[in-house]
């Protein structure tokens, strides 16, 4: 199935691509592709280091002519999100990502395709691997565990890299140049709770809502897409009060970086309102349906009969819950007054699982104002603690302050507009780049983001265009040939 991938132009870019998604690299699972990384370098008699967290460090020399520039640290994640439709059956743990070309752009067959951030790598590999690419000293940074928590960014210690400028290849529009981005931090909200044993004169039921579209947590989340813990909290909310809805299990979304498309739950209701409870539901579900008509085309709500759980949560804790997650903020919190049309904080519900006495809700907070994530993120701590909840605030990482100043944003700026005949986008996004992190122990580095138009990251709908990575390609040649001199 990859065969027509390696044909595509850039071959040398493609063919790198391909070689690493033929290798499993999950957040914190990536032994794998870290030895694959160290074998690449070495293989090429490159300087090639592992650092003590697992950040692999390749260095090339400048080409001839072109020892006196800057040395410049090529960056990009090894990591990719794994997502997978629920009818794909596909394992992340042992298979390479299959790929296909649909029309201009490249897809994966029912998962997430890892352009977020493997296009950047195979740039990198790329140029590494070269004859007759004219560069200056390279030092290649392939971080890990960007997506669940950039351990790999906030490990790097410094003393490691000498460069003077860093090229993240993160971003995912080929008109934008990134000059920062949001921090972020983890809420996760936890509790124990009794189970009761299922009363008599029960009926079962399972409530799925699935088909939504998810998408990256940062960069998708002030277009109003819909939440799947979100949809299935409303669905469950006044049950009890009007069909003695008790709740069994609760399990929706994944990754705490991705919008979750997929909830299920198991309830049981008094065998007395069974009619008026499918009426009501059924309601309830084609109002959602109508509300989300533009947005989530593709939005199910599946009610059905299901056999009757031994065990329910307790009412009390139950009410609290429910309410906790209807009242915790999901999406945009403030937009930025300093820079248009940019959000400044957001949460995203990412992930709850209500089963067997526990209850686990995750959330992630974005912003790039660091009082404004902090107070959004407490927000969602008392909301969780009024109902009885221990909140852990966890994994907080720095934003990254723009530069308008800096040397390597009027290289990038001039080289766009020349080779496109028009300026591009100069911008910081609500995603978390690892720009931020790593100025901590480098901040005399200029530090510029920049990579070929990615739609739908951390969802089964990530696709890279064929053309865009095209223009891309021709981009990054032209940057590495106009780093000015030391």
């Amino acid at each position: 199935m990859n065969k027509e991938i390696r044909v595509l132009e850039p071959k040398q870019l493609w063919n790198k691509f391909a070689d690493l998604n033929a290798v499993p690299r999950a957040s914190k699972k990536e032994e794998r592709v870290i030895a694959f990384m160290k074998d690449f370098g070495t293989k090429l008699g490159l300087e090639t280091i592992e650092d003590e967290v697992g950040n692999v460090i390749i260095k090339k020399p400048a080409t001839k002519g072109m020892e006196n520039c800057v040395t410049v640290v090529m960056q990009s994640h090894l990591d990719m999100v794994h997502q997978k439709n629920a009818d794909t059956n596909f394992d992340f743990d042992t298979q390479g990502i299959e790929m296909y070309v649909d029309g201009d752009w490249v897809r994966a067959n029912g998962t997430t395709l890892g352009a977020d951030n493997g296009l950047g790598v195979a740039t990198i590999m790329a140029i590494l691997e070269s004859k007759d690419i004219k560069h200056p000293a390279i030092e290649a940074l392939f971080t890990i565990d960007e997506e669940t928590g950039m351990t790999g960014a906030m490990g790097l210690k410094g003393g490691l890299l000498s460069g003077g400028i860093l090229l993240n290849l993160d971003t995912e529009e080929d008109d934008e140049i990134g000059v920062g981005c949001a921090g972020g931090i983890d809420v996760t909200a936890t509790r124990t709770y009794l189970e009761e044993e299922t009363p008599e004169f029960k009926t079962g039921y399972s409530i799925i809502v699935k088909g939504l579209q998810g998408g990256h947590s940062g960069m998708d989340i002030h277009k109003g897409l819909g939440n799947a813990n979100k949809i299935l909290n409303r669905l469950l909310f006044d049950g009890f009060e009007n069909f003695g809805l008790r709740i069994s299990e609760f399990d929706g979304g994944s990754l705490r970086n991705a919008i979750p498309r997929e909830a299920k739950a198991i309830v049981v209701i008094d065998a007395i309102h069974e009619e008026a409870f499918n009426m009501e539901i059924e309601q309830l579900s084609q109002v959602i349906k109508t509300e989300f008509k533009t947005l989530e085309p593709n939005l199910e709500i599946e009610v059905s009969k299901h056999e009757m759980p031994k065990k329910i949560m307790d009412l009390g804790v139950q009410e609290g819950v429910t309410r906790a997650l209807y009242a915790a903020l999901n999406g945009v919190y403030k937009m930025s007054a300093d820079i248009s049309d940019l959000v400044e904080t957001s949460n995203n519900i990412a992930r709850v699982i209500i089963k067997d006495g526990n209850i686990k809700i995750g959330c992630l907070t974005r912003s790039s104002v660091e009082t404004s994530k902090i107070d959004l993120a407490n927000s969602l701590r008392a909301t969780f603690e009024l109902t009885g909840c221990e909140v852990e605030l966890s994994g907080n990482y720095p934003g990254w302050t723009p530069n308008m100043n800096s040397s390597i944003l009027k290289v990038l700026s001039e080289v766009y507009e020349k080779m496109n005949g028009e300026k591009a986008n100069v911008a910081a996004c609500h995603a978390g780049l690892e720009c931020g992190i790593l100025g901590t122990n480098y901040p005399e580095m200029e530090m510029i983001s920049f990579g070929p138009t990615i739609k739908g990251a951390h969802s089964p709908d990530e696709r890279a265009s064929i053309s865009s990575a095209q223009k891309y390609w021709k981009f990054v040649l032209k940057i590495l040939q106009n780093i000015p001199e030391n």
